[in-house]
């Protein structure tokens, strides 16, 4: 209809993807009424533009000087403009240009307060490099948006035609030579066809007696006849060509899909961009680099592996450490379904894992959650009578379950010959917290060990990749000096600040002149630039993308950048433009993790010399040991989540140098060890001042209090189980004893119980899982494979949540039923209150993404993120926001609403307080627990502020209570993590191992003056509302113990309302 193929060929010639998806942009591009905006994020589009109108194209970028003039010259002489790179956000002076808003009659348009001649010649094309731009609805409707975002299959023909052509050459010379000619026939045959169709319809009477007429008829024939052998023979010879290439389609689907899987990576973090080009680069260094093997088959399979194993090694250096499997998995994923080897179905339900019902565990070995778990796999028929077979063999199943590494042992009977994706199917119910280890084993296996084995950082092999267009970019972590190795490295090569070829530049308020000054001087003459953290200077960033473009272009030779920045704690606080991350090589660089490492890090910080400095050696150096262990303590716990701190901290090696700093002021200045003082300044101040909470700042208090104290001196402290302060000895001595004393890895290093680690390796396994399932491409799976398409399972699951969900509650009929407002009554009304908000919430937004489903309602940017959550089984943000903290993915989340709805109901039949209150079920556990004081406070008469709970525990459950207590409460519903309760003892005692969480027995609640508190022989715990803890927290309820409070604190014990 728009175009032929005789265009499309001179389109093809000019450097258009040859792909369908690029052949229908160009043809809408050339004939579109309205102005064309380009997506265009691979810059393929942009490419061929410049390639088709040459010199004739005049390019400017909006904010670039002069950029006015540029557009008004170009209208007025009827020019075409490309304006590239645009942002979300137009300026507004070009409003009237977009709309056409012409005026005399269609003659001028008006920019800014000038009127401009509007030739009609003039075209203007919009270019933006933005992936998924959010463009408003009028830019939308003023200009033709096109989305040249590269296809996997535009994408596999164009590396084709690369690999063939390196591999090849005689042969893709000769497909492009073919090509051209039979684009030259098309062209010259249109040629022929229109100047015969313009000659006859001009042609007057008979047409047979215009001799030149015929003549020309004659040899339009002749030409045809000679072009129709000539493309017959072309043809065969195109399909000889095809076969020969079509060996090597492997290769190219393979890079292909390796592209993708990078590209999705943005999702995870949005610092993680890469770009074509560069993945261009990475092609062909990985072909040349592949091993030589004459006969094809041989090669092939060298080609594929090393491109491979070249985008991982490319891709690892710049990822975190904890994203890095998530890659590997991903991409091994990605590559076994697309040979087959592995089932869409089951990697689908390994992902999502549908646990939606809680079932009791008949067996002692596994938890309500993983038998739960295996109920749900029993469901589908490869894994029929899985759970008959674990309650039937339970002796051999415990074998398997409780081995140090079930990932490597055989599964138990007729299992044992399950496929390695089924495997990790059973492991997941059974030990989510070997997953990550499992999902290791599983990558080794397919793909082969180098890719599992740890990759050092090789800054020399990565300086030899960088060029003056490909910078260096370092992605910063808290605690690590990114530069020191690249100082060490300028000073081998000879760049150094003293001879003036090494610039530094810390951006930050002001600094931006600096750099623009050292960027120039440096592309001339050659010289390396630095620019650290340049998250801290967002508004100059684009200025930076732009200048750095502009100085690559015939700049020295020698002349390179390097940047550093940090990540952006959420994808909507990510600062850095596309441009500066896609075309660099980024580099991550991370502290140690495990206390081995942190300890030899935190000692490193320091020599002998300044062990030698202090007068009072003895004690200097045995306070500064004890400061180290303290510092790696800090750090290591960040990894076990809520259970280590409450909330995140950035604690860095410059925190313990200036406590060693303080420590040695403090002993030259006081004649015996101020211990009090050195704890104060270092944990309330030095590492106190990064904690905003006050558990973690008591937790600090603790370990410096377990650490620092006199008995360091008499070499009896014990710093861990197993592990004494060592005795004086020189710097090397300290770093030799780390070594050989250090009991092996373990969270008892930390002072927590081995359960953390446990519940650590869960939570990344999970927070693992999640991601793969979001990466997942859209159009992986047909709607047949899967039984059914996401819209028909999010339309399942929204039919059921409206079929099950309660009605609101009648607040003027409770109302009416008691008239006494007592506290409890309030608390009641309250919660049914802030029910009624939610219930109303789901039931309005379920009903309108119903509709928008139907084609009845356009979908808003919310009902499509809502359609997004339900299909992933998560909670809608809408939701979640006026609910209360949760966990729980979807359906669990809502079976807990229905049970929360259910105990309200029961409580509004006569606002009399229950027999046992259900505390995990409030919105604001506070309000009850106040209630409680509030109405003892009444009774009694007592001044509330003077008031405290006391809680005694019960050896009952719910069911052994019929009525509630005269004065008080009884609650359930509470968990312990971290320790558990002994009912003979009374007791907070050490957790069983594996036992994550243990529930709680009744507590019964009461208020008392505060001076009557028995604080003796008692820790205070305090409880959240999740395990995610820091902001959900709601009491401290004071628990007998036998062992010092200390123990409890530095294992993290707390009590949880929810599961």
């Amino acid at each position: 209809m728009l175009t032929d193929d005789a265009t499309i060929a001179t389109w093809n010639n000019e450097g258009l993807p040859s792909d369908r998806m690029s052949t229908e942009n160009a043809a809408i591009l050339m004939h579109c009424e309205r102005w064309p905006l380009m997506i265009d994020p691979q810059q393929q589009g942009i490419k061929w533009i410049k390639n088709k109108y040459g010199t004739d194209l005049k390019v400017t970028h909006l904010g670039q000087k002069g950029f006015l003039n540029d557009i008004e010259t170009a209208l007025a002489f009827g020019d075409v403009i490309l304006i590239e790179n645009l942002e979300e956000t137009i300026d507004p002076v070009l409003d009237p240009l977009l709309g056409r808003n012409t005026i005399k009659k269609g003659k001028y348009i008006k920019i800014g307060d000038k009127e401009c001649e509007f030739n009609h010649n003039f075209r203007l094309i919009l270019h933006t490099k933005l992936v998924n731009p959010h463009y408003k609805p009028e830019l939308q409707a003023q200009t033709t948006l096109l989305n040249f975002t590269v296809t996997e299959d535009g994408l596999e023909a164009q590396l084709l035609a690369e690999v063939v052509n390196i591999e090849r050459p005689d042969l893709e010379k000769l497909k492009l030579v073919l090509t051209k000619h039979q684009n030259d026939f098309k062209i010259e045959l249109k040629y022929l066809e229109d100047d015969l169709l313009l000659r006859l319809s001009v042609a007057e009477g008979s047409f047979l007696d215009d001799t030149k007429l015929v003549e020309r008829l004659e040899r339009a024939k002749a030409t045809a006849a000679e072009i129709e052998c000539k493309v017959i023979e072309a043809k065969e010879n195109e399909r000889k060509i095809n076969e020969a290439r079509e060996c090597y389609r492997p290769v190219a689907a393979r890079a292909s899909l390796l592209y993708f899987v990078i590209n999705d990576l943005r999702k995870i973090n949005p610092i993680y961009q890469f770009s074509l080009k560069a993945f261009n680069m990475l092609f062909h260094r990985a072909i040349e680099q592949a091993d030589k093997v004459e006969d094809i088959p041989g090669r092939i399979s060298a080609l594929t592996e090393s491109i491979t194993h070249a985008v991982f090694l490319y891709t690892s250096q710049a990822l975190f450490e904890k994203d890095k499997l998530t890659f590997l998995s991903q991409m091994a994923f990605q590559i076994l379904l697309r040979k087959t080897e592995i089932d869409h179905l089951e990697l689908d339900f390994l992902l999502r894992f549908p646990v939606e019902h809680t079932y009791q565990s008949p067996v002692d070995f596994l938890t309500n959650q993983s038998w739960s778990a295996i109920k749900a796999v029993a469901l589908m028929e490869e894994f029929r009578g899985l759970d008959r077979d674990v309650e039937g063999s339970a002796k051999q199943w415990r074998k398997w379950a409780e081995s140090e590494c079930p990932e490597r042992e055989k599964l138990p009977q007729e299992w044992k010959k399950k496929s390695l994706i089924q495997k990790l199917i059973i492991l997941r119910a059974m030990r989510p917290d070997r997953m990550t280890y499992a999902l290791r084993n599983f990558v080794e296996e397919k793909l082969g060990a180098k890719y599992v084995e740890r990759t050092r950082l090789d800054l020399v092999k990565a300086f030899e990749e960088s060029s003056p267009a490909t910078p260096i970019f370092f992605i910063l972590s808290p605690g690590v000096d990114a530069l020191k190795d690249l100082e060490i490295l300028g000073k081998r090569l000879g760049f150094t600040i003293d001879s003036g070829k090494f610039h530094n530049v810390s951006l930050g308020q002001g600094q931006e002149m600096v750099a623009e000054t050292a960027l120039e001087k440096a592309s001339r003459e050659g010289h390396w630039v630095i620019l650290q953290n340049v998250h801290l200077v967002a508004k100059w960033l684009r200025t930076l993308e732009k200048l750095l473009e502009r100085l690559s272009r015939g700049s020295h030779r020698d002349y390179r950048v390097v940047m550093s920045a940090e990540s952006a704690p959420t994808p909507s606080e990510h600062v850095i433009p596309q441009g500066l991350l896609e075309d660099s090589i980024k580099i991550t660089n991370e502290p140690p993790t495990g206390m081995l490492a942190n300890l030899h890090a935190a000692l490193y910080n320091f020599d002998q010399d300044t062990l030698e400095v202090c007068s009072k050696e003895q004690e200097f150096k045995s306070i500064l040991f004890s400061l180290c262990y303290f510092h790696a303590c800090v750090a290591g716990r960040l990894r076990f989540g809520p259970q280590g701190w409450s909330r995140r901290y950035p604690f860095s090696p410059g925190d313990l140098t200036i406590c060693a700093n303080v420590l040695y002021n403090y002993l030259e200045a006081n004649p015996n060890v101020p211990w009090e003082d050195l704890r104060y300044l270092f944990g309330e101040i030095m590492y106190g001042g990064h904690i905003t909470d006050d558990w973690d700042r008591k937790l600090c208090c603790v370990y410096l209090e377990e650490f620092m104290n006199p008995s360091l001196m008499d070499d009896e402290l014990m710093l861990a189980p197993g592990f004494a302060a060592p005795p004086s000895l020189d710097y090397s001595g300290y770093h030799q004893y780390i070594e050989e004393m250090l009991p092996p890895e373990s969270p008892v290093l930390y002072g927590l119980h081995p359960n953390a680690e446990i519940e650590f390796l869960t939570v990344t396994s999970n927070v693992l899982f999640r991601t793969l399932l979001e990466m997942q491409p859209r159009n992986a799976v047909s709607s047949e494979e899967l039984g059914q398409c996401t819209e028909d399972k999010v339309k399942n699951v929204l039919d059921d949540i409206l079929e099950k969900l309660p009605e609101e509650f009648n607040m003027t009929e409770i109302m009416q039923k008691n008239p006494n407002r007592s506290p409890y009554a309030l608390v009641c009304l309250q919660e049914c209150e802030r029910m009624n908000i939610l219930l109303r919430e789901i039931r309005v937004s379920l009903q309108q993404l119903e509709l928008g489903l139907k084609g009845e309602l356009t979908l808003s940017p919310d009902m499509e993120a809502q359609q997004s959550a339900m299909s992933y089984d998560a909670v809608p943000e809408t939701w979640s926001k006026l609910a209360y903290p949760s966990t729980y993915g979807l359906a669990q989340w809502f079976n807990d609403l229905l049970l929360r709805c259910r105990e309200l109901d029961t409580w509004t039949q006569d606002l009399a307080l229950p027999a046992v209150v259900w505390l995990s079920g409030f919105f604001n556990p506070q309000a009850f627990l106040t209630a409680i004081m509030q109405t003892t406070a009444r009774k009694n008469e007592w001044p509330l502020d003077k008031m405290c709970l006391t809680v005694d525990i019960t050896k009952k459950t719910k069911d052994d209570y019929g009525h509630p207590p005269r004065e008080g409460a009884y609650l359930h519903g509470l968990l312990m993590e971290g320790a558990r309760w002994d009912s003979q003892s009374g007791t907070i005692v050490e957790a069983r191992l594996k036992e994550l969480r243990s529930t709680m027995p009744v507590i019964f609640a009461k208020a008392i003056p505060v001076d009557r508190q028995e604080t003796k022989h008692t820790y205070a715990c305090p409880v959240y509302k999740t395990k995610r803890r820091g902001p959900h927290y709601v009491w401290t309820f004071r628990l007998k113990s036998k062992e010092k409070a200390a123990k409890w604190v530095l294992a993290g014990v707390a009590l949880l309302l929810e599961a």
